[in-house]
């Protein structure tokens, strides 16, 4: 009997992997048909993975602890016997190891993470690159061990995130599944590191998603749930801080927690500029490079830990400290400055960690020197100590992160007590009322602007942000050399062809634009005046231009100022060579394109994986979806190089890829975006005009 060849077992063992594969992509398809079931599942997953994330990381930070100092636990007593060179260039060894890694390998681990959390939920629809998990995690733990003064939570919830996008991409889910999923991973690595679901999952609906679904809350739950029990096996099921017993003594106390809540607020927005006056400050050190910063911060830091080390890292032990009253109040008062301080140069320089924990220090820090105060004022009318510590930990997170919702729970479900809950509101309240009153933006949000990205201003400007003025570039304008006269040009006009003209020197470069208006002036104004005047004494020079890698919200605002329907586009400031021109009505029909797409296309996915041809679609009246079959030569193009938009005035709603048997289709992606590569046997479905869908070439 012959033995079967190697080739032919080798084929044998392909044929059978590709049909497991098409068994699983069906079952997967079907699965992803059941909405509740499959997003159930998938958060159910992303719990998993966080909780295990989080445990991992809490045992990192201990590994690195035992490196820079020789103790898992580091405490102000264990400081004090280690040699003074060694308390004051350890944060600075950390920050010489963290700066190569966010400034040349993962730039988004710089920082306390949940702002780039927020702009890709925003902006990139929840893409977060695999890579910038694990770049947190080593970055952060190197930051807080060295003594860094960061928290644990900020890269935790960054971590999530990541693990959630991941999981999301993996599935090949649409865009509004993908922001869900993100905020399931940051929900679940919030309440792993405080062991406080409720609360992690309020924060990934007010701060991460900025609004509540009862279709998006559900699996965020979940995840936080499944990933704060696999915290508490690994880690315990005890509380973060040891909270002491809490009694509101008298409604006279009221009084002072409304005192309190004013201190929090103010602080707060100390705490927010202080933070990003010092990160400017370190950029405009231009002879240090940017990489050497972090142990630049570092150091600045170790000078503030020789003196008082008590700042040094999360301060979780310190915190404890405070809240069972074992700390004076004049050391209180300091400590709340020197955190401050610690904080702004080590994340401030460009160090990888979160503010949420040196919020909750400082606030406590605040609020127990305000208990010591009153108990002198008030003697047994007034509670211990240590609750107003703890009201005042929740007053602070509410003023710097702007979640009062967050921070009233979190300090809740720690305390577990119904006493705290009426000071708790008054506190958090009053703190976000100044803190706004004094500084709109949060200690997340503000970064975010000061990179031009709003992300709750309007939902007009979030669609624009993603698309670059390229995306809507036409090259069909009408330049005209310098010493064109204008008589030539009114004949252009009087024939129906341009109403707009770019003055072009030789080198390509603008010298400025000649508008209908000032053609109709010289006709009206002077006859025989035509003849005389060249193209360039009717340039406004001073005309705005748009950038080609420029975001459309950005040359929106353009249009809106200056009044044109068309913007010339040039290559760059310098040389103000033009390539092409942006016209108003293009981009308002992007957005409402964008718009729709939001509404209809996970609903259409939907339906279109029932069925192997999908008819032509009316919209309304003129304007249609239909399937198209990119010609060959467009294979392995992306949509931005083919542009259908600004050829043929439509634009891709969605792809079908079909597999490789050749029969039924799948959707790869739901929404694919201008970087995907079109692939022999790819349908797009078009959507646009009748007329322009009759204009699109066919195979």
């Amino acid at each position: 009997m012959q033995q079967p060849t190697p080739l032919l077992e080798r084929n044998r063992f392909q044929r059978l992997t590709l049909w497991w594969r098409r068994i699983g992509a069906d079952w997967l398809e079907r699965v992803k048909m059941r909405e509740q079931f499959f997003m159930m599942a998938v958060a159910i997953v992303i719990g998993v993975l966080c909780g295990f994330g989080a445990v991992g990381f809490r045992y990192l930070l201990e590994i690195m602890h035992l490196l820079f100092w020789g103790d898992a636990h580091v405490t102000p007593d264990i400081l004090r016997r280690l040699p003074s060179w060694r308390v004051i260039l350890m944060p600075a060894l950390g920050g010489l190891i963290v700066g190569p890694i966010v400034y040349f390998l993962v730039r988004e681990a710089k920082g306390h993470g949940v702002p780039e959390v927020m702009a890709a939920v925003a902006l990139k629809d929840g893409v977060i690159r695999g890579r910038v998990a694990v770049a947190k995690a080593l970055s952060s733990s190197v930051t807080i061990g060295s003594g860094g003064s960061a928290g644990p939570e900020g890269p935790i919830i960054q971590i999530g995130a990541a693990i959630g996008s991941k999981v999301g991409q993996i599935f090949r889910v649409s865009r509004k599944r993908l922001r869900t999923f993100v905020a399931c991973g940051a929900a679940a690595g919030l309440a792993a590191t405080f062991n406080a679901p409720i609360a992690g999952s309020l924060f990934a609906v007010e701060v991460i998603l900025g609004q509540f679904g009862v279709a998006q809350f559900s699996p965020i739950v979940i995840s936080a749930v499944i990933a704060t029990v696999i915290s508490r096996h690994y880690l315990g099921g005890e509380a973060v801080f040891m909270v002491p017993d809490y009694e509101l003594v008298s409604m006279l106390e009221l009084g002072p927690y409304l005192v309190l809540g004013l201190l929090c607020g103010l602080l707060s927005v100390v705490m927010i500029r202080g933070l990003y006056w010092t990160e400017d400050a370190f950029e405009g050190v231009k002879r240090v490079p940017n990489w050497v910063k972090p142990a630049l911060g570092g150091l600045m830091l170790g000078a503030i830990g020789f003196l008082i080390p008590h700042v040094y890292g999360d301060g979780e032990l310190i915190i404890n400290m405070i809240l069972r009253d074992q700390l004076v109040w004049w050391l209180l008062l300091l400590l709340v400055f020197a955190k401050l301080a610690a904080t702004a140069f080590t994340l401030g320089s460009g160090g990888s960690g979160g503010v949420f924990a040196p919020s909750l220090f400082i606030g406590a820090a605040a609020g127990g020197a305000v208990g010591h105060l009153v108990g002198l004022l008030m003697g047994e009318s007034a509670g211990a100590p240590g609750g107003y510590a703890l009201v005042g930990m929740g007053g602070l997170v509410a003023g710097t992160i702007h979640a009062p919702i967050t921070a009233i729970i979190m300090i809740f479900e720690i305390t577990d007590s119904y006493q705290i809950i009426l000071p708790l509101m008054l506190v958090c309240i009053m703190s976000i009322l100044i803190s706004t009153r004094f500084h709109r933006e949060s200690i997340y949000t503000v970064k975010l602007i000061r990179q031009g990205i709003d992300i709750f201003r309007g939902q007009s400007l979030d669609v624009l942000k993603t698309f670059r003025v390229r995306n809507a570039l036409h090259e069909d304008f009408e330049a005209i050399a310098p010493d064109t006269p204008v008589q030539h040009i009114i004949e252009q006009v009087m024939e129906g062809v341009r109403t707009q003209f770019y003055v072009v020197r030789e080198d390509g470069s603008l010298m400025g634009v000649i508008l209908l208006g000032e053609l109709s002036r010289v006709l009206t104004r002077r006859e025989g005046l035509a003849q005389v005047l060249l193209a360039m004494d009717l340039a406004h020079e001073e005309t705005p231009v748009c950038l080609s890698e420029e975001t459309l919200s950005g040359a929106l605002l353009k249009f809106e100022q200056s009044g044109m329907t068309e913007l010339p586009v040039v290559e760059d400031e310098a040389s103000r060579r033009l390539i092409g021109v942006l016209r108003y009505k293009e981009v308002i029909a992007l957005y409402n394109s964008e718009i729709m797409k939001r509404d209809t296309t996970e609903g259409l996915a939907t339906r279109m994986t029932l069925s192997d041809r999908m008819e032509k679609v009316k919209i309304v009246e003129g304007i249609s979806m239909v399937e198209w079959e990119p010609p060959p030569n467009l294979w392995g193009q992306t949509l931005a190089d083919i542009r259908l938009p600004s050829k043929y005035n439509v634009r891709v709603m969605l792809v079908k890829r079909r597999r490789e048997s050749g029969g039924a289709h799948e959707i790869v992606p739901v929404s694919p975006g201008h970087d995907y590569r079109i692939a022999e046997g790819d349908t797009l479905i078009l959507y646009g005009p009748d007329s322009a869908l009759e204009k699109v070439p066919q195979v």
